[in-house]
Order: structure tokens, then C-alpha cells, then sequence
């Protein structure tokens, strides 16, 4: 996992902390698993850092999410990050607590920024003590940044607090090592690590101590990630019922009689989209918003660009459009997409221009994700659809042109070279002049990897979400129609459309064109499904895990 990198070095200062100068390491905790519980302190060394010390394989995707995220923000990052393995050798062993020091010391002397990912909290049961002893014996600086443990957060992503009012005792013990159950024999809530393999011993000999083979237990695997999996049981079926739920570390056991409010507080696994796999089939520049929507509600986004956005093939009647702007030649700009936007402020710094001129210009937006971008210029649109956010939906609102009030009768369409004619038939008719300018184009991605193309055709995606209706044929066109059990979730009627001509049956339809709009009505299906499963009694499963024979697919 280790990436050769060429990293600029910088003069070791001693007095100076080591996260954010040469010397020393920072032991940084990545919490238990989701990635948003990073805190903000062990985010922003991250971005920073020049050599990163890793303990498992999903540390390295994890420093790269963090980057990238700053990258879209606008935010400063090192160019370039080094992997080092820092829990397993070339052998592929796992490294010995003095091993894994003798790493982090001989990267800390380089004089980078270094900073050491640990699981949870680098200080709570992990390496971290043992680690940051050493640095210290070197003579170098070295800070800890706390993570949150997965002693709490996965109990708590499990709807299992480990106190209550009348539970206010709790013990935490690990498993792997010999344990006095003694000690614990009236300890109101037990957290166990480390125990699937010895719940069974673990669990006889604490009935023999006398607590009662009823007493609540709760075991819960991969917790705070979107592959959680909690069973209830007791202590007398706790052993056959983890066996037969095929339950494997890394897993968190709890004990007691706070397991029995998981049934009212259980949050995270009853999220309407918990786990489905959706495919989101566009660019890539477009498809942030709409992940980030679909993980809140549960969702395992898997983005496949369908759609790539080209500069025009005739860059001059954008460059007469900009200039005139500049000398004042229209009444108003009308933006039909963000692409658009980021088309025309593309052209703007290739002219070393900015937002001023755009001074005495009426801007229009056909919707708020494009009035949002055109803020983001530090603009604000004049005109956004009160309706329906759709160019016809912009045509209802805009003005007729009045000779008496407005000065110019032209108006600025950048836009995409597929865009249809209606929003220009619509401003002659009201009166306008149309400078109808191709600011971008878009054409067919290339084909996703062959196991993405399996998955979608064999039934591997619980959800696809089609926001327009080039991402319906040009996903089909690279990878093929998705298998009939995929629940297929549309952005508006003319995607629905386009959908049933290619053979597919719509599950979902926003009920406005808007993403955030999308991502609810696909959450509210997939609630009403989960709802009815409840109801009949039936196990809750995922549109994936069934494969329904004849549904969807049109003669």
C-alpha cells in the first residue's frame, strides 16, 4: 500500500508542534469506522499531512475521501500524500506493537508531516501508548488527536445507551485476555470486546455466577458503517444465535438490561435505505450532493459517470457571447444548468475577468441548485422559478419585453449543445432577442469496469437514480438496462418517459425536478417497503436480495 511520492522536505524545528512542522507525529484516531465521526482537529491534519502512517487497508481510501472533500471546497492540501503500512509487514503479518514503533520513529526523524491513523481512539485500547513511548524516548514532538471509541459509538449506532438513570455502572473488558468474570458478576452493563468467538464460555460463566439466563444480550458487527448487523438474544441463546447469524469480528457485545431499549431507539439500521447499494449514474462534478443525500438516509452511493462534459468544438461564439457582456450588449443572462455556469466562469477567468461584470445584467436561473452555483460566484439571480423549476417553468415567470423600461432587448442563453429549443421559441415570443450560445457539450462516458456492468446487470444495485433523461440512455448504452429487481427512481416525467422507452418500469418520481426531492421520494419508497415487511411479519430485506422473475421489463 505504500506510494512513492516526491514530498518537499522541511527543516526539523523541535519547539514546534509536530503537526504542523518537521520533527515529530501526530497519533490521530479514525473512530470505528464512519468516516464522518472524524473530528474536525484529526480532518484538517490530514489534509496536511505529507506521510501517513496507516493500521488497515481502508485507511488509505479514507485520507483520500478527506482530500478530495477538500479539494472541493477550495480548500489547501499537500500535493502529494505517502502511504506507509503501519500494521502489517511485507510478509503480510500483522506488525507487533514494537514494530509498528519502530515505523512511526523512523518516519517522525524525517523531518515531514507526519501523521499516524489509529483505529478508534489512539489511546484506548490501540497501540498508540506503546507507539508515542517511543517517539518520545527519540527525542521527537509528537500530539495525540482523541477519536471516538467503538466502545460507545457503536453501541449507540446499535439504539443501545450504555447508561441510563437506572443503570449507571458500566464495565468494559476484553475478551482475548483471562478475564476474573468475578469482578463483574454485579456490574449492571457489560461491554465486551473481542468476545464472538468465546461468547458461549463467556456466557456460562457468568449464568454460574448468577445472573439470569434472560438477561439481555446485544452483539453488533462492523458497527457505525452501513454493513452493521446487530442481533438480540440472551445469555442463554446468545452463542447459537450468533452462530447462526454467521457473526465475525471486529464486533461489540453488550450486556445488560439497556439492550432491551434498542427496540425504541434503534436509529441507524431502520434508516429507510439502510444499505442499499444505489447506483448514481453522472458526472462527476454533478453527483456530490445527491451521494451525500442518499448516505443520510443510509444509502451506499456508487457513482458511475454517464455523462462527460466537453468544451464546445466551436469555442468562438462563446468568446463574442462573453464579449459581449462585457460592453454591455444584453438585458439578461439565463442559466440553465450548473454546467453552464461553470461553463461561462471558466471563460471568465481565461479572460481575467470576475463577477463585475456582470454589473447592470439581470441573471436568470431555471432552478435552485443553479441560483446556488451562481451564489458561489458571489452573484444572485434575479429571476428562479417560482413553479416548476424546469425552463418552462422559467418561461411562466420571465417578463415581456417592454421597449419603455428595458433598454436592451437581447438576452444570453448559454447552454448545453442538447438542450431543446422550447425556452427560446418561449423568450420570441415574448418579446426577446436570443443569443442561443453552445457554452458546453455533453457526450457518452466511456463503459464503467466489468464488475460494475455485472452488478447493475445482474441485480448487484438495490436503487438507480436517473436525473435526466441522457442518464437513462447513456447509461444503457455502457453498461447495459439495470437487472428488473433494481428499484428505478426518475427526477421528472420526461426521465420517466425515457425510462419506459428503454424498457424500464418506474418505481419512483420526484415530485419536482430537484435532487434533494429525488433522494426523499426513493427514502419514502424505501420506508413504505420496509413498513409493509414489518407489518407481515416478513425479515427485512434489500431490493438485492430478492430477485423477482417478471417485473419491470416491458415486451
Amino acid at each position: 500500500m505504500t506510494r512513492a511520492t516526491t514530498v518537499k522536505k522541511t527543516a526539523p524545528t523541535p519547539a514546534t508542534p509536530a503537526a504542523t512542522h518537521g520533527g515529530g507525529v501526530a497519533f490521530v484516531g479514525t473512530g470505528p469506522g464512519d468516516p464522518d465521526l472524524l473530528t474536525v482537529r484529526a480532518v484538517r491534519l490530514i489534509e496536511d499531512a505529507d506521510v501517513v502512517i496507516t493500521e488497515d487497508p481502508g485507511h488509505a481510501d479514507l485520507v483520500l475521501a478527506v482530500r478530495s472533500r477538500a479539494v472541493v471546497t477550495g480548500e489547501e492540501t499537500s500535493a502529494e500524500v505517502e502511504f506507509i503500512d503501519g500494521g502489517f509487514g511485507e510478509d503480510g503479518q500483522p506488525l507487533t506493537h514494537a514494530a509498528r514503533a519502530k515505523v512511526v520513529v523512523k518516519q517522525a526523524k524525517r523531518g515531514l508531516r507526519i501523521v499516524r491513523l489509529l483505529g478508534g481512539d489512539p489511546f484506548l485500547y490501540a497501540s498508540g501508548p506503546e507507539e508515542a513511548q517511543a517517539v518520545a524516548k527519540a527525542g521527537l514532538a509528537f500530539e495525540v488527536v482523541p477519536g471516538v471509541s467503538s466502545v460507545g459509538a457503536v453501541p449507540a449506532y446499535a439504539g443501545i445507551p450504555l447508561t441510563t438513570k437506572d443503570h449507571r455502572e458500566v464495565a468494559v473488558v476484553t475478551c482475548g485476555e483471562k478475564v476474573d468474570w468475578t469482578r463483574y458478576r454485579d456490574t449492571p452493563t457489560l461491554v465486551l470486546l473481542s468476545a464472538v468467538g468465546q461468547i458461549g464460555e463467556v456466557a456460562k460463566q457468568l449464568i454460574a455466577l448468577g445472573r439470569s439466563p434472560q438477561t439481555p444480550v446485544a452483539m453488533t458487527r462492523v458497527g457505525t458503517t452501513t454493513e452493521q448487523q446487530t442481533i438480540t438474544s440472551t445469555l442463554e441463546r446468545i452463542a447459537a444465535d450468533a452462530r447462526a447469524a454467521r457473526m465475525s469480528p471486529p464486533a461489540i457485545t453488550v450486556i445488560g438490561a439497556v439492550v432491551d431499549l434498542r427496540e425504541k431507539l434503534s436509529w441507524f439500521e431502520t434508516k429507510p435505505l439502510f444499505g442499499w447499494r444505489v447506483l448514481v449514474p453522472r458526472t462527476k462534478e454533478q453527483s456530490a450532493s445527491l451521494s451525500n443525500r442518499l448516505r443520510e438516509f443510509g444509502g451506499v452511493p456508487e457513482e458511475v459517470p454517464t455523462i462527460s462534459v466537453e468544451p464546445p468544438r466551436n469555442p468562438q461564439q462563446m468568446d463574442k457571447a462573453v464579449r459581449g457582456l462585457v460592453e454591455g450588449r444584453y438585458e439578461w443572462i439565463a442559466f440553465t444548468s450548473v454546467n453552464a455556469v461553470k461553463a461561462v466562469r471558466e471563460k471568465f477567468e481565461e479572460y481575467g475577468l470576475d463577477a463585475r461584470a456582470f454589473s447592470g445584467l439581470k441573471i436568470a436561473a431555471v432552478g435552485d441548485k443553479t441560483a446556488q452555483a451562481i451564489g458561489a460566484w458571489g452573484l444572485r439571480a434575479d429571476l428562479v422559478p417560482s413553479g416548476e423549476q424546469s425552463a418552462a417553468g422559467l418561461l411562466a415567470d420571465w417578463p415581456e419585453y417592454d421597449e419603455q423600461l428595458d433598454p436592451i432587448n437581447r438576452v444570453f442563453l448559454p447552454r448545453a449543445d442538447i438542450a431543446t429549443e422550447n425556452l427560446v421559441a418561449g423568450l420570441i415570443d415574448l418579446g426577446w432577442e436570443c443569443d442561443d450560445v453552445t457554452a458546453y457539450r455533453t457526450v457518452r462516458a466511456a463503459p464503467p469496469p466489468a464488475p460494475t456492468r455485472d452488478a447493475i446487470k445482474t441485480g448487484k444495485f438495490d436503487a438507480v437514480v436517473f436525473t435526466s433523461s441522457s442518464t437513462v440512455r447513456n447509461l444503457v448504452g455502457i453498461a447495459g438496462k439495470p437487472h428488473p429487481s433494481t428499484i428505478i427512481a426518475v427526477i421528472g416525467p420526461a426521465t420517466a418517459k425515457t425510462a419506459e422507452e428503454h424498457g424500464l418500469r418506474v418505481d419512483v418520481l420526484a415530485p419536482q425536478p430537484d435532487v434533494d426531492l429525488l433522494v426523499e421520494a426513493l427514502a419514502g419508497f424505501g420506508a413504505a417497503r420496509r413498513a409493509e415487511m414489518l407489518e407481515n411479519g416478513d425479515p427485512v430485506t434489500k431490493p438485492s436480495d430478492r430477485k423477482p422473475s417478471a417485473r419491470r421489463r416491458k415486451a
